[in-house]
């Protein structure tokens, strides 16, 4: 991981302390994902959709245009947030979802999750804040993307209050997989 592309810590008057994720905190991060895998999305862990949650140092922290934020209080990992270098894959998403956001130039948003006692505390909106800084610093990103599942209290508003709306397979045909796909502005390098 290139010390370049690492988020400086930040210590909020709240006692979280937003940063980005070393070897030490790989087991922490993942029992936030696999606890949200299994608690808010339900799905339990599937591994074509959640390898990277079992392996997050060669998904995010190894590679040189990835990276995992973690936001810890009082010693533990309370949240995560990701972004890696492909885009959605099809199938399961729509072909032209897929063709929208090429792997290589999109940056997509990922593991964003949040344990249940420190939501609303705002910090998923300072890890996306954090996250898109980092694509800016990165560079060759052209587009940011993500997809969530809007059966998860507060996913949905908390994206549409932040992203603009790409796809809803909930309206296509047959439905999809009933995610929603969202393109965030491309942050401003520098």
């Amino acid at each position: 991981m290139s010390t370049t592309m690492t988020a400086a810590v930040r210590a909020d008057a709240d006692g979280y302390i937003l940063r980005t994720a070393t070897a030490h905190d790989v087991d922490g991060a993942r029992a936030v994902m696999l606890d949200t895998v299994y608690r808010d999305l339900r799905s339990g862990y599937v591994p074509r959709w959640h390898a990277d949650i079992i392996d997050p140092e060669a998904s995010y922290l190894r590679p040189e245009r990835c990276t995992l934020l973690v936001a810890e209080r009082d010693g533990e990992i309370v949240a995560t947030g990701a972004v890696r270098d492909r885009g959605p894959q099809a199938p399961p998403n729509p072909q032209w979802v897929a063709d929208r956001f090429p792997s290589g130039s999109t940056a997509q948003l990922c593991r964003i999750y949040v344990t249940p006692e420190h939501r609303r505390h705002g910090l998923a909106r300072r890890l996306v804040r954090e996250l898109c800084d980092f694509v800016a610093r990165a560079g060759g990103y052209e587009a940011v993307y993500l997809h969530t599942d809007p059966s998860v209290p507060g996913a949905e508003p908390f994206w549409r209050s932040l992203a603009r709306e790409v796809c809803d397979e909930r309206t296509l045909p047959g439905r999809g997989q009933s995610v929603v796909h969202f393109e965030l502005p491309m942050p401003a390098a520098g």
